[in-house]
């Protein structure tokens, strides 16, 4: 069988879910060409990167390890384009020539590719959860009114959209909740007051999942699933009620969708990013994804838990903000962000990640926001203000 091979850009290759989308890539060329790529700071990645797939262009965020990327690229005798220049992300998620789009840059960094994506009518592959947590309405605008095809890649909402009636217009009929389930991270057997001593390195040791630092970080909070949460209602047009979150430890059920029957459907698998980046690249159709089969009778058990609010006092953010004035959630993301950079730099505690969210939500004032760039302006002053609640912890 051929195919009209999609020409994907992938923003954020150098992380872990851009290394495993160009790994599924390579093993379908005949399917996908890689078009562009984009990296912050791993020059040396993102020359074998190119020197794989001969991009037409690669993009980084700054000049000075572009600059160096370009000499590399020429001493390498490559024909790829570098890029730097602001608006360099955009152009190449919106290329004419472009038809696919992996947005997995992590952050709010990710969300003004994303609306170009968006509304350019791409299919647009969202690893980037901040795209809706920090966008949510006027991110969903822009998707209906270009056109675009929006496909989740976190396994969780991938598993969610999985198990969904195909018809969207039927899911409020026929759809009671939706249920995402989390690992628990690497402290869920701990005691709350212990978190205070726990170290970044502690933190990224995820039992599950291959992650970088910031999301690992988020998933040891379970700030992570409290921006599923999110991430859920903008996606699957749910009220926030209708979304649960249970621990399952085992990572085996990736999400489930119970109907007004009491029936339930769940996406199963092994925890490998492979799977649903290859079900979004080929949606509709299923192609292999290099992941370890699951083999049932290999599993020991699957257990399931009720999230402790003590030990994870961020997952009630997400119920907290979507309940709250629009743009709020933004405000939590750049809390957030923030609040993670200065622990993993050891300028906090651990247990201090919330106590930088809760407060930024409490003395952000909000105002009325519907274009990106008041997003992006309300982003910027939520980060001063979580910036001054550091300063305070530090002191």
């Amino acid at each position: 069988m051929t195919f009209k091979k999609q020409r994907v850009t992938v923003l954020g290759s150098t992380g872990s879910v851009g290394v495993n989308t160009l790994d599924v890539i390579a093993c379908h060329l005949e399917r996908f060409e890689v078009f562009a790529l984009s990296a912050a700071t791993q020059v040396e990645l993102l020359l074998a990167q190119c020197e794989q797939f001969k991009p037409t262009y690669a993009v980084m965020v700054s000049e000075p390890p572009a600059r160096l990327l370009a000499e590399k690229i020429k001493a390498n005798g490559l024909s790829v384009q570098v890029l730097w220049a602001p608006g360099a992300l955009e152009m190449i998620a919106s290329h004419e020539l472009v038809d696919t789009v992996m947005a997995a840059i992590v952050g709010a960094a990710g969300l003004a590719p994303c609306m170009a994506a968006a509304k350019a009518g791409k299919r647009l592959l969202l690893a980037n959860k901040e795209a809706l947590v920090v966008g949510g309405d006027v991110f969903m605008q822009a998707v209906r009114a270009g056109g675009a095809k929006l496909l989740p890649i976190d396994s969780e909402h991938s598993a969610i959209f999985q198990s969904l009636p195909e018809d969207p217009a039927s899911w409020p009929q026929r759809v009671e909740k939706i249920i995402l389930t989390a690992s628990g991270g690497p402290f869920r057997t701990r005691q709350p007051a212990s978190l205070r001593h726990v170290t970044p390195d502690e933190a990224c040791a995820h039992p599950n999942w291959v992650m970088g630092r910031k999301i690992s970080v988020d998933s040891a909070t379970m700030m992570n699933k409290a921006l599923e949460v999110i991430e859920a209602k903008y996606l699957f047009g749910l009220t926030p009620q209708q979304i649960e979150v249970v621990i399952h430890p085992q990572s085996i059920i990736h999400s489930m969708v119970q109907y007004r029957d009491t029936s339930v459907v769940a996406q199963l698998g092994t925890p490998d990013m492979r799977v649903p980046i290859a079900y979004g690249l080929a949606w509709p159709d299923r192609i292999t994804s290099g992941a370890k089969a699951l083999d049932f009778t290999a599993l020991a058990t699957m257990t399931f838990e009720v999230p402790d609010d003590k030990l994870f006092p961020g997952l009630p953010l997400a119920w907290k903000v979507l309940n709250a004035p629009v743009g709020s959630t933004a405000v939590l993301n750049a809390a957030n962000e923030m609040a993670v950079a200065a622990f993993l730099n050891k300028r906090i505690r651990f247990d201090h990640i919330h106590d930088v969210n809760d407060a930024t939500l409490d003395a952000v004032a909000l105002s009325e926001v519907n274009d990106i760039e008041g997003l992006l302006a309300l982003d910027a002053r939520a980060r001063r203000v979580a910036c001054q609640i550091i300063e305070r912890l530090e002191a």
